[in-house]
């Protein structure tokens, strides 16, 4: 006897689903332009840009100064810098609204997984922004200023650095993401663990890459992206053995055994 379908009888016309969907998006900006609001208010769209540049603010010469090259850029910059700030605190209720979207069509199953790879995903890609924030900026730009010829004097350009910190945040944030990237090819059967554990010298070595291509060219902020690559990627194989598939996971039993 064939198992009922437990999404049966849930479908909707497809119009229905862009009305939810549009209603979703609307909820979405509307919390991202409140947060938004709130902190133009307090603390200030000047206090949140000096907020972000503190870490080269720190180690440039004393007497030195951001300068902007645009005239405008004095008010677009730190407007810039407030909306990011809005859609990071408000990310855990825009991915909400993707949750209540994308939940009714899932399987019970799916919700399972779904669900924490939301939360986990956005809790990893706060924490690598966070990491780079508090722990690589200090620290590359203290490199690059040990560098620097005393004939020259630093002035950077705000909408240059907000474009280098934007940058920056987003690889560090997709860095974060490794562990869930592992976790979803070992529970979809795309890759078996064993087969992800035989990656690793691999995978080394493209981290390395990567961190070439999208850091300064220094080794500081080099060595501060490749090597959590490499540590989340064992994070990942760790968290892939509670949720590889049983066929999977008889494999790495045997390969284990032998």
């Amino acid at each position: 006897m064939a198992t009922p379908d437990e999404l049966d009888g849930t479908e909707q016309p497809f119009v229905a689903h862009l009305v939810e969907l549009r209603d979703r998006l609307v909820r979405a900006l509307i919390s991202i332009g409140v947060v938004f609001a709130i902190l133009c208010v307090y603390p200030g769209s000047a206090a949140l840009y000096d907020l972000l540049a503190r870490p080269l603010v720190m180690q440039l010469p004393a007497g030195s100064h951001l300068i902007a090259t645009n005239p405008i850029s004095p008010f677009l910059v730190p407007l810039k810098v407030t909306l990011l700030a809005s859609f990071l605190a408000a990310l855990p209720y825009v991915l909400y609204q993707l949750w209540a979207f994308i939940a009714p069509g899932l399987y019970s199953h799916e919700k399972r997984l779904v669900l924490p790879l939301v939360i986990s995903s956005t809790v990893l890609f706060l924490c690598g922004v966070a990491f780079c924030y508090f722990v690589v900026f200090g620290r590359v730009f203290h490199f690059i200023q040990s560098f620097a010829p005393k004939s020259i004097t630093a002035a950077p350009d705000i909408e240059a650095y907000l474009g280098f910190v934007l940058t920056m945040f987003l690889a560090f944030g997709a860095t974060f993401e490794v562990p869930i990237v592992v976790v979803v090819l070992a529970r979809l059967g795309v890759v078996s663990t064993e087969k992800l554990r035989s990656f690793r010298g691999y995978f080394i070595v493209i981290a390395f890459i990567v961190a070439a291509v999208i850091t300064p060219p220094d080794i500081v902020s080099q060595l501060s992206l490749a090597i959590p690559m490499c540590l989340l990627y064992e994070v990942g194989l760790w968290a892939a053995r509670f949720v590889s598939k049983p066929e999977d996971k008889a494999e790495d039993a045997n390969v284990t055994a032998s």
